[in-house]
């Protein structure tokens, strides 16, 4: 599933190549990602295009009336420009002045909304990781009681963070996935706040992970993939320390980790 980089580098994509342009029309091909009649949107005018966690919305504005289109990409989508439509495009939009913008989903599990206000599933998402401090953080994780991975992956506790990207920063912090969040000592919650943000400004910088279905708004699949240390990398050696990385479930997610850099956490 895309999560906070990848999302983050469709935005950067996109913003300057629609803004004010004009949705000249709506080709919707497959019902299922599709919430309410976003076919309305053809005649709006797009503002500006922005992320919350991981979904992109759209400020839309039609003769003094505003709008709001979300798209949420799910495990497969895409949304790309300089493309033909495919077997998979099951959303065309047509702009004035610049090529189709096409949304794309192997397995249609993302969603495209055309609203006026925001759904309240977006209010009750937690704060964007680069919008909450160090110290506040340290708080808020320490006030809970859950396993580290479990509380990074909840939305309501900090927005944007899914498999990759909580696997690959607890390595960085040396923070085993099951370490209770109330247990860490300050200092090793503040690492982990750093190494969050130090690991998604670097895969912003390299465009996203590409594992799978992921690219670009150009098409063009990102580079971080290549600097993973222990995301889907179970039974290879740990680059630190040469233990073979694990996989284990924690939250029902499958999630990778090393033995010797991870302790796992003292019993009480």
């Amino acid at each position: 599933m895309p999560e906070l980089p990848e999302v983050e580098t469709i935005v950067r994509g996109l913003a300057p190549r629609l803004f004010h342009r004009r949705i000249a029309g709506v080709e919707l091909r497959q019902p299922r990602v599709v919430v309410g009649d976003v076919g309305r949107a053809a005649g709006y005018q797009i503002t500006s295009v922005t992320r919350r966690g991981k979904h992109i919305i759209f400020e839309l504005e039609k003769k003094g009336r505003k709008a709001r289109l979300l798209i949420h990409l799910g495990m497969t989508g895409q949304l790309v420009m300089d493309a033909a439509p495919g077997r998979h495009t099951h959303a065309i939009f047509s702009l004035e002045g610049a090529p189709p913008l096409l949304y794309n989903d192997t397995r249609q599990f993302g969603r495209l909304q055309l609203t006026e206000q925001l759904p309240a599933r977006l209010s009750r998402l937690g704060p964007d990781p680069f919008e909450v401090g160090e110290e506040e953080f340290v708080r808020r994780f320490r006030a809970r009681r859950a396993m580290a991975k479990a509380l990074l992956l909840n939305q309501a506790f900090l927005s944007g963070l899914g498999n990759i990207y909580t696997d690959e920063a607890l390595f960085r912090a040396r923070i085993h996935p099951r370490a209770i969040s109330s247990r860490l000592r300050p200092a090793r919650v503040a690492a982990l706040y750093r190494a969050i943000l130090e690991v998604l400004e670097e895969s912003i910088r390299l465009g996203g992970t590409s594992v799978s279905d992921y690219v670009s708004s150009d098409g063009r699949r990102g580079r971080f993939q290549l600097r993973l240390k222990v995301y889907r990398r179970s039974g290879q050696p740990c680059p630190l320390c040469g233990a073979l990385i694990r996989r284990i479930l924690v939250a029902s997610r499958g999630t990778h980790f090393c033995p010797q850099c991870q302790k796992p956490p003292a019993p009480r």
